[in-house]
């Protein structure tokens, strides 16, 4: 219910008064917090969806980890569950939108030269205060008056190898050494035991309540 809510606001293609407020509303149940990243966020998604044909199909990049992506699943269909939002942490706030099979989209990313009329922004942003020292009421107003002013805009063409493939291929079959099930294209071990995986070493399975 919350997705299809801010979908409309930017579907309806205007980030007004009362739309921002409704954002910031379902931003924070889902983010846990109204995060200037996911503000900001905000008004680049909706800036991209702008500037995109009306109807057609796209798929995203965020280039960043840090709250960005959470936008553009709260706007858009676009997931990292269902494939259609790649995050390629070149640790630059910026995102891409763009037609799924030709590739062509637009990249909206914070141009720094804007920055210097919105100096609480341009602190937050370049971190030259400790969050602690930072005004967050000052930072979240020039955020809000300052909206897609933040921003520039450029036309992009995705290089083929990047485009979404969906056809997934390969095999299910029980990993050798762990046992469990896993996707392969003629392995006999999945990733996570080839490579060591994320985690120590696991003694035992527990009992839990689910």
């Amino acid at each position: 219910m919350a997705q299809q809510t801010l979908r409309k606001l930017t579907s309806e293609n205007r980030m007004t008064e009362c739309g921002l407020d409704e954002y910031m509303r379902i931003a924070k149940e889902f983010h846990g917090s109204v995060a200037p990243g996911l503000l900001i966020g905000g008004f680049m998604v909706d800036c991209a969806l702008r500037n995109l044909p009306q109807g057609e199909f796209f798929d995203a990049i965020a280039e960043t980890r840090a709250c960005l992506p959470d936008a553009v699943q709260l706007l858009t269909p676009c997931s990292t569950g269902n494939g259609w939002l790649k995050v390629m942490d070149f640790s630059r706030f910026a995102v891409c939108l763009y037609e799924k099979t030709t590739g062509e989209g637009v990249r909206v990313f914070i141009e720094s030269s804007k920055l210097e009329q919105w100096p609480e922004i341009k602190t937050w942003f370049y971190n030259l205060k400790p969050k602690k020292e930072q005004d967050s009421h000052l930072l979240i107003s020039q955020i809000r008056e300052a909206g897609a002013g933040l921003f520039g805009i450029k036309k992009i063409t995705i290089r083929p190898e990047y485009l979404s493939r969906h056809a997934q291929g390969g095999r299910i079959v029980n990993c050798a050494s762990c046992g469990e099930a896993f996707k392969t294209n003629g392995e006999t071990h999945c990733p996570a035991c080839r490579s060591g995986g994320p985690y120590g070493e696991v003694t035992r399975q527990v009992s839990a309540v689910c």
